[in-house]
Protein backbone atom coordinates (compact mmCIF):
# COMPACT_ATOMS: atom_id res chain seq x y z
CA UNK A 1 0.00 0.00 0.00
CA UNK A 2 2.71 2.55 0.89
CA UNK A 3 4.60 1.64 -2.78
CA UNK A 4 0.95 2.44 -4.28
CA UNK A 5 0.63 5.89 -2.07
CA UNK A 6 3.99 6.73 -4.02
CA UNK A 7 3.21 6.24 -7.36
CA UNK A 8 0.37 8.46 -6.67
CA UNK A 9 2.02 10.93 -5.68
CA UNK A 10 3.97 11.17 -8.56
CA UNK A 11 1.45 10.78 -10.42
CA UNK A 12 0.01 13.51 -9.33
CA UNK A 13 3.16 15.86 -9.56
CA UNK A 14 3.90 14.66 -12.88
CA UNK A 15 0.76 15.44 -14.47
CA UNK A 16 1.37 18.87 -13.80
CA UNK A 17 4.75 19.24 -15.45
CA UNK A 18 3.25 17.24 -18.16
CA UNK A 19 0.51 19.92 -19.11
CA UNK A 20 3.35 22.43 -19.06
CA UNK A 21 5.58 21.21 -21.24
CA UNK A 22 6.83 23.90 -24.04
CA UNK A 23 4.48 23.97 -27.19
CA UNK A 24 6.55 23.50 -30.37
CA UNK A 25 8.32 26.64 -31.51
CA UNK A 26 7.61 28.16 -35.09
CA UNK A 27 9.97 27.54 -38.03
CA UNK A 28 10.26 30.01 -41.32
CA UNK A 29 9.44 28.66 -44.53
CA UNK A 30 9.30 29.88 -47.96
CA UNK A 31 6.11 30.13 -50.22
CA UNK A 32 6.43 31.56 -53.83
CA UNK A 33 4.06 34.59 -54.57
CA UNK A 34 4.64 35.80 -58.00
CA UNK A 35 7.73 38.26 -57.84
CA UNK A 36 7.55 37.56 -54.20
CA UNK A 37 9.34 34.88 -52.15
CA UNK A 38 6.77 35.07 -48.79
CA UNK A 39 8.35 34.32 -45.51
CA UNK A 40 5.64 32.42 -42.86
CA UNK A 41 6.18 31.57 -39.50
CA UNK A 42 4.34 27.94 -39.20
CA UNK A 43 3.38 26.74 -35.97
CA UNK A 44 2.89 22.82 -36.31
CA UNK A 45 1.57 20.12 -33.64
CA UNK A 46 3.05 17.13 -33.48
CA UNK A 47 3.01 14.13 -35.65
CA UNK A 48 1.85 13.60 -38.80
CA UNK A 49 -1.46 15.03 -39.39
CA UNK A 50 -3.54 15.46 -41.08
CA UNK A 51 -4.13 18.92 -39.20
CA UNK A 52 -6.63 21.47 -39.53
CA UNK A 53 -4.80 24.39 -40.53
CA UNK A 54 -5.39 28.34 -39.85
CA UNK A 55 -4.07 30.97 -41.92
CA UNK A 56 -3.52 33.84 -39.94
CA UNK A 57 -2.93 37.51 -40.95
CA UNK A 58 -0.98 39.98 -38.86
CA UNK A 59 -2.48 43.79 -38.69
CA UNK A 60 -1.07 46.99 -40.28
CA UNK A 61 1.35 46.90 -37.37
CA UNK A 62 3.59 43.89 -39.12
CA UNK A 63 4.14 39.87 -37.83
CA UNK A 64 7.66 40.41 -36.43
CA UNK A 65 9.09 42.09 -33.16
CA UNK A 66 12.93 43.64 -33.02
CA UNK A 67 14.16 40.15 -31.61
CA UNK A 68 11.06 37.82 -32.59
CA UNK A 69 9.37 36.31 -35.62
CA UNK A 70 6.24 36.59 -34.00
CA UNK A 71 5.02 39.13 -31.76
CA UNK A 72 3.33 38.13 -28.81
CA UNK A 73 -0.32 38.72 -29.69
CA UNK A 74 -0.27 36.47 -32.96
CA UNK A 75 1.96 33.94 -30.78
CA UNK A 76 -0.52 34.03 -28.15
CA UNK A 77 -3.47 33.08 -30.66
CA UNK A 78 -1.47 30.66 -32.48
CA UNK A 79 -0.37 28.56 -29.33
CA UNK A 80 -4.28 28.69 -28.23
CA UNK A 81 -4.69 27.15 -31.72
CA UNK A 82 -2.03 24.46 -31.30
CA UNK A 83 -3.43 22.95 -28.20
CA UNK A 84 -6.92 22.67 -30.29
CA UNK A 85 -4.80 20.04 -32.94
CA UNK A 86 -4.31 23.07 -35.61
CA UNK A 87 -1.05 23.96 -37.79
CA UNK A 88 -0.99 27.95 -37.87
CA UNK A 89 0.44 29.47 -40.61
CA UNK A 90 1.07 33.29 -40.16
CA UNK A 91 2.64 35.06 -43.83
CA UNK A 92 4.64 37.92 -43.20
CA UNK A 93 3.16 40.46 -45.71
CA UNK A 94 5.51 43.71 -45.03
CA UNK A 95 8.75 41.96 -44.21
CA UNK A 96 8.56 39.86 -46.96
CA UNK A 97 8.83 42.95 -49.10
CA UNK A 98 11.36 44.50 -46.78
CA UNK A 99 9.05 46.89 -45.30
CA UNK A 100 8.13 48.34 -41.69
CA UNK A 101 4.98 48.52 -39.99
CA UNK A 102 2.41 50.17 -42.55
CA UNK A 103 -0.22 51.72 -39.38
CA UNK A 104 0.72 55.07 -40.54
CA UNK A 105 2.03 54.90 -44.06
CA UNK A 106 -0.80 57.08 -46.37
CA UNK A 107 0.28 55.31 -49.90
CA UNK A 108 0.43 51.58 -48.99
CA UNK A 109 2.56 49.88 -51.41
CA UNK A 110 1.03 46.93 -50.11
CA UNK A 111 -3.07 46.57 -50.45
CA UNK A 112 -5.51 44.64 -48.23
CA UNK A 113 -7.65 44.12 -51.68
CA UNK A 114 -4.40 42.99 -53.75
CA UNK A 115 -0.97 41.84 -52.54
CA UNK A 116 -2.37 40.50 -49.36
CA UNK A 117 -4.90 38.98 -50.73
CA UNK A 118 -2.39 37.14 -53.57
CA UNK A 119 -0.67 36.51 -50.41
CA UNK A 120 -3.61 34.91 -49.09
CA UNK A 121 -3.73 32.80 -52.46
CA UNK A 122 0.13 31.59 -52.41
CA UNK A 123 -0.51 30.65 -48.40
CA UNK A 124 -3.60 28.20 -49.82
CA UNK A 125 -1.67 26.96 -52.60
CA UNK A 126 1.34 25.89 -50.55
CA UNK A 127 -0.87 24.37 -47.67
CA UNK A 128 -2.59 22.20 -50.08
CA UNK A 129 0.76 20.44 -51.23
CA UNK A 130 1.84 19.72 -47.63
CA UNK A 131 0.56 15.91 -46.65
CA UNK A 132 0.28 17.24 -43.09
CA UNK A 133 -2.44 19.34 -43.97
CA UNK A 134 -6.12 18.38 -43.80
CA UNK A 135 -6.77 20.13 -47.64
CA UNK A 136 -10.67 20.56 -46.36
CA UNK A 137 -10.05 22.15 -43.36
CA UNK A 138 -8.32 25.31 -43.91
CA UNK A 139 -9.79 28.35 -42.32
CA UNK A 140 -8.59 32.11 -41.99
CA UNK A 141 -8.18 34.07 -38.99
CA UNK A 142 -6.86 37.87 -39.27
CA UNK A 143 -6.90 41.21 -37.52
CA UNK A 144 -7.04 44.61 -38.65
CA UNK A 145 -5.58 45.12 -42.16
CA UNK A 146 -5.44 41.30 -42.49
CA UNK A 147 -9.04 40.98 -41.47
CA UNK A 148 -9.37 43.73 -44.37
CA UNK A 149 -7.87 41.27 -46.86
CA UNK A 150 -9.59 38.09 -45.51
CA UNK A 151 -12.89 40.31 -46.35
CA UNK A 152 -11.58 40.64 -49.72
CA UNK A 153 -10.14 36.80 -50.34
CA UNK A 154 -13.74 35.23 -49.08
CA UNK A 155 -15.90 37.19 -51.71
CA UNK A 156 -17.85 34.90 -54.49
CA UNK A 157 -15.81 36.92 -56.80
CA UNK A 158 -12.34 35.76 -55.97
CA UNK A 159 -13.64 32.08 -55.83
CA UNK A 160 -10.91 29.92 -57.30
CA UNK A 161 -12.82 26.81 -58.70
CA UNK A 162 -10.58 23.58 -59.72
CA UNK A 163 -8.30 24.30 -56.58
CA UNK A 164 -9.06 21.63 -54.34
CA UNK A 165 -11.61 22.59 -51.00
CA UNK A 166 -12.23 26.22 -50.62
CA UNK A 167 -11.84 28.04 -46.97
CA UNK A 168 -14.00 25.68 -44.29
CA UNK A 169 -14.27 29.12 -41.98
CA UNK A 170 -13.24 32.68 -41.45
CA UNK A 171 -13.04 35.18 -38.76
CA UNK A 172 -12.38 38.58 -39.05
CA UNK A 173 -11.02 41.04 -35.72
CA UNK A 174 -12.17 44.16 -35.70
CA UNK A 175 -11.64 44.87 -39.40
CA UNK A 176 -12.30 48.63 -41.27
CA UNK A 177 -15.67 47.36 -43.27
CA UNK A 178 -16.44 50.85 -44.46
CA UNK A 179 -15.19 49.92 -48.36
CA UNK A 180 -16.44 46.74 -47.83
CA UNK A 181 -19.96 47.45 -47.11
CA UNK A 182 -20.15 50.03 -49.70
CA UNK A 183 -19.06 47.71 -52.17
CA UNK A 184 -22.02 45.07 -51.66
CA UNK A 185 -19.95 42.61 -49.68
CA UNK A 186 -21.04 39.14 -49.33
CA UNK A 187 -19.18 35.99 -48.49
CA UNK A 188 -18.57 32.41 -49.62
CA UNK A 189 -17.64 30.60 -47.00
CA UNK A 190 -18.84 31.25 -43.04
CA UNK A 191 -17.49 33.93 -41.52
CA UNK A 192 -17.24 35.52 -38.34
CA UNK A 193 -17.10 39.49 -37.47
CA UNK A 194 -16.13 39.91 -33.87
CA UNK A 195 -15.54 44.07 -32.62
CA UNK A 196 -16.19 46.37 -30.00
CA UNK A 197 -19.23 48.85 -29.66
CA UNK A 198 -16.68 51.27 -28.62
CA UNK A 199 -13.59 50.79 -31.48
CA UNK A 200 -12.99 54.06 -32.71
CA UNK A 201 -10.12 52.63 -34.84
CA UNK A 202 -12.41 50.24 -37.05
CA UNK A 203 -15.85 51.24 -37.00
CA UNK A 204 -18.38 48.27 -36.16
CA UNK A 205 -21.02 50.27 -37.73
CA UNK A 206 -19.80 49.81 -40.74
CA UNK A 207 -19.43 46.09 -39.51
CA UNK A 208 -22.66 45.74 -38.99
CA UNK A 209 -24.22 47.36 -42.16
CA UNK A 210 -21.85 45.47 -43.83
CA UNK A 211 -22.68 41.70 -42.17
CA UNK A 212 -26.68 42.84 -42.77
CA UNK A 213 -25.96 43.67 -46.24
CA UNK A 214 -24.67 40.14 -46.70
CA UNK A 215 -27.81 38.37 -45.25
CA UNK A 216 -29.63 38.83 -48.14
CA UNK A 217 -27.49 37.07 -50.48
CA UNK A 218 -25.58 35.05 -48.07
CA UNK A 219 -26.71 33.29 -44.84
CA UNK A 220 -22.95 32.27 -44.00
CA UNK A 221 -21.82 36.06 -42.00
CA UNK A 222 -22.36 36.24 -38.13
CA UNK A 223 -21.12 39.49 -36.21
CA UNK A 224 -20.46 40.03 -32.87
CA UNK A 225 -20.06 43.44 -31.17
CA UNK A 226 -19.21 43.82 -27.52
CA UNK A 227 -20.33 46.78 -26.21
CA UNK A 228 -17.88 47.60 -23.77
CA UNK A 229 -14.82 46.49 -25.72
CA UNK A 230 -12.30 48.62 -27.40
CA UNK A 231 -9.70 47.90 -30.70
CA UNK A 232 -7.19 45.30 -29.72
CA UNK A 233 -9.85 44.00 -27.17
CA UNK A 234 -8.12 40.35 -27.32
CA UNK A 235 -4.42 41.51 -26.74
CA UNK A 236 -3.38 40.16 -23.63
CA UNK A 237 -2.70 42.15 -20.56
CA UNK A 238 -2.45 45.17 -22.50
CA UNK A 239 -4.44 48.44 -20.44
CA UNK A 240 -6.72 50.72 -22.00
CA UNK A 241 -5.46 53.44 -23.43
CA UNK A 242 -5.85 56.75 -25.82
CA UNK A 243 -3.06 56.58 -29.00
CA UNK A 244 -2.91 60.19 -28.53
CA UNK A 245 0.25 61.30 -30.37
CA UNK A 246 1.96 58.48 -30.53
CA UNK A 247 5.20 58.69 -32.99
CA UNK A 248 4.97 54.28 -32.52
CA UNK A 249 4.34 52.91 -36.74
CA UNK A 250 3.01 50.31 -34.95
CA UNK A 251 -0.34 51.98 -34.05
CA UNK A 252 -3.20 53.48 -35.60
CA UNK A 253 -3.20 57.22 -35.79
CA UNK A 254 -6.14 57.74 -33.40
CA UNK A 255 -8.04 56.07 -31.22
CA UNK A 256 -8.35 53.74 -27.97
CA UNK A 257 -7.00 50.50 -27.50
CA UNK A 258 -7.06 47.73 -24.85
CA UNK A 259 -7.66 44.58 -23.50
CA UNK A 260 -11.18 43.34 -22.35
CA UNK A 261 -11.21 40.29 -20.05
CA UNK A 262 -14.56 39.24 -21.29
CA UNK A 263 -14.46 40.05 -24.60
CA UNK A 264 -11.27 38.26 -25.38
CA UNK A 265 -12.66 34.94 -23.29
CA UNK A 266 -15.41 35.19 -25.19
CA UNK A 267 -13.74 35.47 -28.35
CA UNK A 268 -11.33 33.04 -27.71
CA UNK A 269 -14.17 30.36 -27.23
CA UNK A 270 -16.26 31.63 -30.31
CA UNK A 271 -12.96 30.90 -32.41
CA UNK A 272 -12.47 27.44 -31.02
CA UNK A 273 -16.51 26.87 -32.11
CA UNK A 274 -16.22 28.54 -35.43
CA UNK A 275 -13.52 26.30 -36.50
CA UNK A 276 -15.07 23.23 -35.27
CA UNK A 277 -17.62 23.55 -37.60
Amino acid sequence: MRLKSVFTLLAMFAAPLAAAAPLPAPHQVEIPDGNVTLHAQLYRPDGEGPFPTVIALHGCGGLAGHSEPVLPRYRDWAEQLLTTGHAVLLPDSYGSRELGPQCRVRERQVQARRERVADITAARQWLVQQKWVARDRISLVGWGNGAGALLWAVRPQLSSRGAGPDFRSAIAFYPDCRSSSGLGWSTRVPTLVLIGGRDDVSSPSACHQMVDGARGRSALARIVVYPDAYHDFDRANLPLHAIGASTDATLPERGHIGTDTNARHDAQKLVAEWLAR
